[in-house]
């Protein structure tokens, strides 16, 4: 098989790249040149782990912004390709709303017409669970337009990707849809490629003393924070991929029993050795309180808009994925198991920063 595979070296391509290797595929990954020095330094190590020929693995330069995805030869990659798997994206909860159309929209179209003019087999898009916006009940694999509002671009741009997805699906383009929950780092090694989500409510603790405070929505046991490791997440996508049977469906890969924020704080707080106030505050009225202060949100070290998913309405489930995933060792751990897998790799690696690649 030949896959072709766009957001490589992000934080879940470089993953997906390594177990599609290892199972034998080819793979050619569409580079952005800004990062084609980084992205070859990945490839050779890629390339040393997997012990696999160096042409099993190609880079080409381009852009999904770009028309023919910025290729110097479309045609010819086009009939090399067997599968398209499609992670180009910007993940950013304060993304501003140009680069967020015109990334994960326009650029989710640019490569549906890739795949359907190369006549691939199937199309692997990697969505998001947060296409639910804030929906305020349960969110299943077979939802999407249900009159949700969102709480910011990068919410409502990947949700206008997936229905631009499923448009072409319904056309008969051969898809499967993966949406993952909060991805954070690697649940064995704790390595991740940017500090949010998860990693901002961690740092927020753990720089304060013994006692620290930390904003929550009343009441604390209603809302789910649901957290997905890395490794869990790529190792689901590898699997599903690989079977004819997953053609046509959508797979949330969530955590089946998430903290509700109130159990969140209380494993931050065990994990980084802290008693953890909890300061009652509406997510909404603390973003704008940040949003207004300036330096303050800098100085805290939390993206406003991340305040928003401590008073998230939605819970999701993932039936179908736990039943296609039954009989394999591809399962969600409970964050509590590697959460201070997490916190050391953060405290050894201060260099990451919480931006995203655009």
């Amino acid at each position: 098989m030949r896959a072709f595979l766009t957001g490589f070296p992000g934080f879940l391509g470089e993953a997906l790249v390594e177990r599609l290797l290892a199972r034998g595929e080819r793979v050619t990954c569409l580079v952005q040149p800004a990062y084609l020095e980084r992205a070859q330094e990945r490839a050779a190590t890629l390339q040393e782990r997997t012990d696999v020929s160096a042409d099993c693995l190609s880079l080409v330069t381009g852009d999904i912004t770009d028309a023919d995805l910025g290729l110097d030869d479309p045609e010819h990659h086009r009939q090399q390709t067997d599968s398209v798997y499609h992670l180009a994206a910007i993940y950013d909860l304060g993304v501003e709303r140009a680069p967020a159309q015109a990334v994960n929209v326009d650029g989710t179209e640019r490569v549906l017409t890739f795949a359907r003019r190369a006549g691939i087999d199937c199309l692997h898009y990697v969505s998001t669970c947060y296409v639910s916006g804030r929906y305020d009940g349960v969110f299943g694999p077979e939802d999407l337009d249900v009159g949700q509002s969102f709480n910011n671009h990068y919410e409502a741009t990947k949700f206008a990707a997936e229905r631009a997805v499923r448009e072409q699906m319904a056309e008969g383009l051969p898809a499967t849809i993966y949406r993952p929950a909060i991805a954070v780092g690697d649940s064995t090694t704790g390595e991740t490629a940017k500090y949010d989500g998860l990693y901002y409510l961690l740092g927020l603790i753990d720089r304060q003393p013994r006692v620290a405070v930390a904003p929550v929505q009343p009441p604390a046991g209603r809302y789910e924070f649901n957290v997905v490791p890395r490794d869990f997440v790529v190792d689901a996508i590898a699997h599903l991929s690989s079977r004819a049977d997953t053609e046509g469906t959508t797979f949330q890969l969530c955590n089946p029993n998430p903290p509700t924020i109130g159990q969140l704080l209380d494993i931050c707080g065990r994990v980084l050795d802290r008693r953890v106030l909890r300061v009652p505050i509406h997510a909404r009225t603390g973003r704008r309180v940040l949003e207004s202060a300036g330096p303050l949100s800098g100085l805290l070290g939390v993206e406003p808009a991340s305040l928003d998913y401590l008073a998230h309405p939605t819970r999701y489930v993932s039936p179908n994925t736990r039943q296609a995933l039954s009989g394999t060792d591809i399962s969600c751990p409970p964050l509590a198991s590697y959460v201070e897998t997490l916190v050391a790799y953060m405290r050894e690696h201060p260099e990451v920063g919480d931006r995203a690649m655009v």
